[in-house]
């Protein structure tokens, strides 16, 4: 079993726990973390987007000029694709981009998600994060003490409004509680920073 440091919010080292090597040991599936990046990723595109082809685009009801005659080619509307003001040949329009995996899957891409941070020594288990006010200026300094000053993920055992907001303005530092944890807020993090409680409810749901 990984052993880890078990940090409070100055820094200073106050215990260690093990962590389950289902969860944090587990063999690192590239194949299957690429699987969910690439779900979670097309599954953010609202896929909205949209051009009027020329059955949609206003005006040109009458031909242009008439079918022979006039050396010119032949034309039937002012709003075919070649035209100025012409409709969008081929063009987007809304289509859904999702992505769906299985359980298994998604459970595999988690363990090998918080595994891999493991082997990285990039996963900072603190004691508890807690807040007795509104302070962004707590958050910043706990942060650098436990040496997570670049981009980071703060993993919180259940909601808290003053922490999470604490947190909200400090550039590139996202929360996230364990109901709400997905792979790529993991890999895209330089430290993982977990309350203990946190990682006790992790193993309860992927061990």
């Amino acid at each position: 079993m990984p052993n880890m440091k078990v940090l409070d919010m100055t820094g200073k080292e106050v215990g260690a726990v093990e962590l389950a090597d289902s969860v944090f040991a587990a063999a690192v599936n590239a194949a299957v973390l690429h699987a969910a990046v690439r779900a979670y990723l097309l599954n953010q595109r609202q896929g909205t987007q949209s051009t009027l082809t020329r059955t949609e685009v206003s005006g040109g009801g009458k031909k242009p000029w008439r079918q022979k005659g006039t050396g010119r080619a032949r034309q039937g509307s002012t709003r075919a694709p070649q035209w100025t003001h012409g409709g969008v040949a081929l063009g987007p329009k809304p289509r859904s981009y999702r992505v769906d995996l299985n359980k298994k899957v998604k459970r595999i891409a988690m363990k090998s998600a918080f595994s891999s941070k493991v082997a990285d020594e990039a996963l900072v288990v603190v004691d508890a994060i807690t807040a007795a006010e509104y302070k962004t200026r707590v958050m910043v300094n706990m942060l650098s003490a436990v040496g997570a000053t670049g981009k980071a993920l703060v993993v919180l055992p259940a909601k808290d409004e003053k922490v999470t907001k604490s947190f909200a303005n400090i550039p590139g530092v996202k929360t996230a509680y364990v109901n709400t944890l997905n792979v790529y807020d993991i890999l895209n993090c330089d430290k993982l920073v977990v309350a203990l409680d946190a990682v006790k409810k992790i193993e309860e749901v992927y061990a």
